[in-house]
């Protein structure tokens, strides 16, 4: 919501809160910093809600499309169309959001393990409020360079909108650096076209607003057990199917709670705008495989930056940044079409070549 220097922002937030020693932070989070804190009441007194104030990290690599200029302006603009979303006020010509207290949907259980019914009831009434707000009913700016020239129901338009976005943001950009680790791992050059191939004949489905990053971190659990979804930045309108994709993609749900999850999403979407859900079971796979094909070049790029991204080589992150590496080529085995999958060795072995061959000490670049 802010994007002035650490320094400066922290000076001024000392300035806005009931106190130096209640700014809590920096909170843990990978693209922001953030602080929580209580602002003063009337009487000068500390206030008994705390609210946060964050601002992009530097030198932090970014792999999604953003398509709305304010997140904060979004988030307004959600107000009485969706239910569970800290509100936003602006204090000082700083925008601030309310602070959940609570922990995230992840401390109840990691990726794969199954979600409480009440929280899968609460994300299945986020869908159907998400899939009844039309692209016509946000007066939100997009950011500078959003491509929405996709006609509104044109599901295969969007996929492949998202996959080229892949294709030339993240693989082409990146090959100066990173070209030959991705040969070296046995990734095609070819193979996001030919995945795009595949979506051609998607179904159409109305358009609605994406959340575009629904994973447990997003979702907050306060003490009354009501689900909160954070995190706004890569939400966009297009077809609703995506936003289940990455969901599934990112939760890995237990196969018989996904089932479940499956037909909630479906039933949601009918009753919010009947055919939102045409064609789910057979466009669906192809939106995961998409998923998975994404995460290949995200988390090698990642991977090589943690080991070998500095002057020294980092040892000891090798071991799990290979068995990352390694997972996410075997998920991405049939999406990408590749022929040999490389062990645990020739992964590691591979990222070590990558780092003598001098491609250490980097600056990560964003598309």
């Amino acid at each position: 919501m802010t994007a002035e220097p650490a320094p400066s922002l922290r000076r001024r937030l000392v300035q806005l809160s009931a106190g130096e020693e209640l700014i809590e932070g920096p909170l843990k989070g990978y693209h922001h910093e953030t602080y929580a804190f209580p602002l003063p009441d009337t009487y000068g007194r500390v206030g008994s809600v705390r609210w946060k104030c964050r601002e992009p990290r530097q030198g932090i690599l970014w792999f999604d499309r953003r398509s709305f200029a304010s997140e904060g302006a979004l988030i307004r603009a959600l107000a009485g169309h969706v239910t569970s979303v800290p509100e936003i006020i602006e204090v000082d010509d700083i925008g601030l959001q309310r602070f959940i207290e609570g922990s995230t949907l992840g401390s109840y259980g990691r990726p794969g393990a199954v979600v409480a019914e009440p929280y899968v009831d609460q994300i299945a009434r986020l869908f159907r409020e998400l899939a009844a707000i039309s692209p016509d009913m946000l007066p939100v700016s997009q950011a500078t360079g959003a491509d929405d020239r996709v006609v509104d129901g044109d599901s295969a338009g969007f996929a492949a909108r998202l996959i080229q976005f892949t294709e030339e943001r993240v693989y082409k950009e990146h090959l100066q650096l990173y070209g030959d680790l991705f040969d070296g791992l046995g990734i095609p050059q070819d193979g996001l076209r030919r995945l795009m191939d595949r979506t051609r004949s998607f179904a159409s489905r109305p358009f609605c607003l994406l959340h575009g990053d629904l994973h447990r971190e997003n979702f907050i659990v306060d003490g009354a057990g009501r689900l909160w979804t954070i995190d706004w930045e890569l939400a966009t309108f297009g077809d609703p199917l995506y936003d289940l994709a990455t969901h599934l993609h990112l939760m890995r749900y237990p196969v018989q709670q996904e089932a479940t999850v499956l037909l909630h999403w479906r039933d949601a979407m009918e009753a919010a705008r009947p055919g939102s859900s045409l064609g789910w079971q057979e466009d669906l796979p192809y939106l995961l495989e998409y998923k998975r094909a994404q995460s290949v070049y995200t988390d090698v790029i990642r991977s090589a930056l943690a080991v070998g991204g500095g002057r020294d080589f980092n040892w000891s992150a090798l071991r799990s940044s290979s068995r990352k590496v390694q997972r996410v080529l075997a998920d991405a085995e049939s999406a990408l079409s590749l022929t040999e999958l490389p062990t645990l060795r020739q992964v590691a072995k591979r990222l070590v070549d990558w780092h003598r061959a001098g491609r250490g000490n980097i600056t990560p670049s964003a598309p």
